[in-house]
């Protein structure tokens, strides 16, 4: 890493000129925790964001995609509890007032205001509910208040997601902040997630959408929970220019670093969602090197962690590499089984990806399993010590090339089917 990061408190508040803030409003009438988060930046940002692939699209976001295309934002309103999707006209408009009323309670334009939602599709979204709390909403904002808006945006999440960082940007120290929501409906193309990243590092908007777009193809386009991409998939990034460093226009070293600390956050939240699949025991991690092109190192790991077959293995610690040969095979992606050699790591093998990113663990040991195209005799008593533990690692080394690419995902399990067999009642 070319770059020294420092980790800090803060998530989207952190950058300087941001607040945050979380309420509750009562989107479901259920909910007992904040449901309704406010971000807000003092001065207007350059923004830019990418939007679920999906041909059904929440009417949030086809409201959020045109805000956005000035790129320009100066805050973002976003609910749990409800997606406003599927709900046509009337849901549209209801987004139109959100940003109306948060317009007029910050005294900002109208165009500046971005709306995001997450929760039941078909339902139309109380948006009254959120209309009557703004006041408090905007009397929150803190930079403090990142706590309560990573809680806010929560649905079946079982823990918040939240990263914020400092680096050395054209001889300034600038801080980037993120918080998302992600658990269930969570699959390639996005991911599946609301999330909002700030910064206050100076930077165009026609280049921050392209460090966005650079950062999503290696993160948030790895991460596959269930196989489901959601209506609402909504990645914002915003950047206030507060840091003082000379704006970035163009590719260059400045830019480099700034996709570099970008990479390092959304990777931690990658992992983040991954890790708290809805019903996962643990994390599974899918890194392919020796590949011929990023591409199809990528698509392979994917198509690993994609496999529900191999996710029910993992679920049950079971050593069952043909699954992984298998999803490979039939992903469609180049690579040359007889030259396939295949891994499992974790703390009880040898290393472990903390959420820090920190590289720890004792000596570098591991089990490997298959070897250029043929089984291994392995202990199998091994194998399954090293596949319980709460974030396990398959290296499939490849002779094909030298490229690399990693996926996240989680383990199959009952609680899944529990989870999301009455999640709209």
């Amino acid at each position: 890493m070319q770059n020294s990061f420092t980790f800090v408190e803060g998530g989207v508040a952190a950058a300087e000129g941001f607040t945050a803030s979380g309420v509750l409003n009562k989107i479901k009438a259920n909910r007992t925790t904040y449901d309704t988060a406010l971000i807000f930046s003092d001065t207007i940002c350059n923004a830019a964001g990418v939007f679920t692939q999906n041909r059904v699209k929440a009417e949030c976001v086809k409201f959020t995609k045109k805000q956005i295309e000035n790129g320009k934002a100066q805050a973002v309103i976003m609910n749990s509890g409800n997606a406003n999707a599927c709900t046509g006209a009337e849901g549209y408009a209801n987004a139109e007032k959100e940003a109306q009323a948060v317009s007029e309670k910050l005294s900002i334009s109208k165009d500046d205001v971005l709306v995001c939602s997450t929760g039941v599709i078909g339902q139309q979204l109380p948006v009254q509910k959120i209309l009557d709390g703004l006041d408090k909403s905007v009397s929150l904002l803190s930079k403090t208040g990142n706590v309560e808006a990573r809680q806010a945006i929560m649905t079946t999440d079982t823990k918040y997601k939240e990263v914020a960082l400092k680096a050395q940007i054209g001889g300034k120290t600038v801080t980037m902040g993120t918080m998302a929501k992600g658990s269930g409906m969570i699959h390639i193309n996005l991911g599946t997630m609301l999330s909002v990243v700030t910064t206050d590092c100076a930077i165009s908007a026609q280049m921050l959408e392209k460090a966005l777009r650079l950062s999503v193809a290696g993160t948030y386009n790895c991460v596959s929970v269930d196989g489901d991409t959601s209506t609402n998939d909504t990645l914002l990034i915003l950047a206030n220019g507060k840091a003082g460093n000379a704006e970035i226009t163009a590719e260059g070293a400045d830019f480099d670093a700034f996709v570099e600390a970008l990479n390092t956050l959304n990777t931690q939240m990658a992992k983040k969602i991954a890790a708290d699949g809805e019903g996962a025991t643990r994390l599974v991690t899918c890194n392919v090197k020796g590949a011929d092109t990023v591409e199809n190192a990528r698509g392979l790991a994917k198509a690993v962690i994609c496999s529900n077959l191999v996710k029910a293995a993992f679920f049950g610690a079971d050593a069952n590499w043909g699954r992984i040969l298998d999803a490979m095979g039939y992903s469609g992606f180049n690579f040359t089984p007889e030259k396939t050699s295949v891994y499992f790591f974790s703390r009880a093998g040898s290393r472990r990806y903390f959420e820090d990113g920190a590289q720890n663990g004792g000596e570098e040991s591991c089990i490997k399993v298959f070897d250029h195209g043929v089984p291994l005799n392995f202990d199998e008593d091994l194998a399954k010590k090293i596949l319980l533990e709460e974030a396990v690692e398959i290296l499939v080394e490849l002779e094909d090339g030298n490229a690399e690419g990693t996926a996240w995902g989680c383990d199959l399990t009952y609680d899944y089917v529990k989870i999301n067999g009455d999640y709209r009642t």
